[in-house]
């Protein structure tokens, strides 16, 4: 019934929770919120509730890029989030949207991954993002790769001594020289919209999912949801990200 209504809104140019089209719920951002973490951040889309910890750890490099750290993306959607969360391994839904988020900072050339490098061919630093999504209002994507984003800004790489991790003290800020922003437009009833709740993404039609650089650049892009779309409305939805990223990069500074 919900959605039949937020439907026959967008089709009089309204959203149910009177947003424009074009508009983000309020986004919050807190970093440094997991202590014990090398880096973390959370991060809210109104209700749309996401932490992210980040811990760095020393490991073997992969044989085909021996001077270059590792990075490492997981998602938990935990039951307290949305009813249809079960406990367990992370299903399909995790999984994607952890391989999105990785994605987006890998293609971006987010983080200098030749400096994570400690012996050549033996050992480098390895990046683990963890995301947990605590509360599922819509747009779990752009909220879990802002966060992932903001907790890589706030990560620090722990001291060294042989094998030993001194946690306690730091080397320096882990190596972020970009800052890569996603964010997905929905397509419902000939109109687009951004930052769907969680009732207005059971009913879009297709959604475009863009990660955009510091420099307009896109360096990654998704779609998702059965309707196709056509080269006009990428086109339009793209013009859209990139404009909107610019606000969202601004909450990032």
């Amino acid at each position: 019934m919900e959605e039949k209504y937020a439907l026959e809104l967008i089709e009089k140019g309204k959203r149910i929770d009177e947003r424009k089209f074009e508009e983000f719920r309020t986004i919050e951002i807190n970093r440094n919120v997991i202590p014990k973490a090398e880096g973390s951040a959370e991060v809210k889309f109104g209700e749309t509730h996401v932490i992210v910890g980040v811990k760095i750890e020393p490991g073997e490099p992969f044989p085909d890029t021996p001077n270059e750290g590792m990075l490492s993306v997981g998602a938990e959607f935990t039951p307290m989030a949305a009813p249809e969360f079960e406990p367990g391994p992370p299903g399909e839904d995790a999984i994607e949207l952890a391989r999105v988020v990785d994605r987006g900072i890998r293609e971006s050339k987010c983080i200098e991954m030749e400096k994570l490098c400690i012996v050549p061919g033996e050992k480098v630093w390895c990046v683990f993002i963890d995301i947990y999504i605590i509360s599922h209002q819509g747009n779990l994507l752009d909220c879990a790769a802002l966060a992932a984003l903001s907790a890589l800004l706030s990560a620090r790489i722990p001291k060294l001594e042989g094998e030993k991790v001194i946690r306690t003290e730091f080397q320096g800020n882990l190596p972020v020289v970009f800052k890569p922003i996603t964010i997905t437009v929905g397509k419902a009833a000939n109109r687009f919209l951004l930052d769907p709740t969680f009732v207005e993404e059971n009913i879009l039609e297709s959604k475009l999912t863009v990660c955009v650089m510091d420099d307009d650049k896109i360096c990654a892009m998704q779609k998702q949801g059965g309707m196709e779309l056509a080269i006009e409305e990428i086109e339009e939805m793209v013009d859209i990200v990139i404009a909107k990223s610019k606000e969202v990069r601004e909450l990032v500074k």
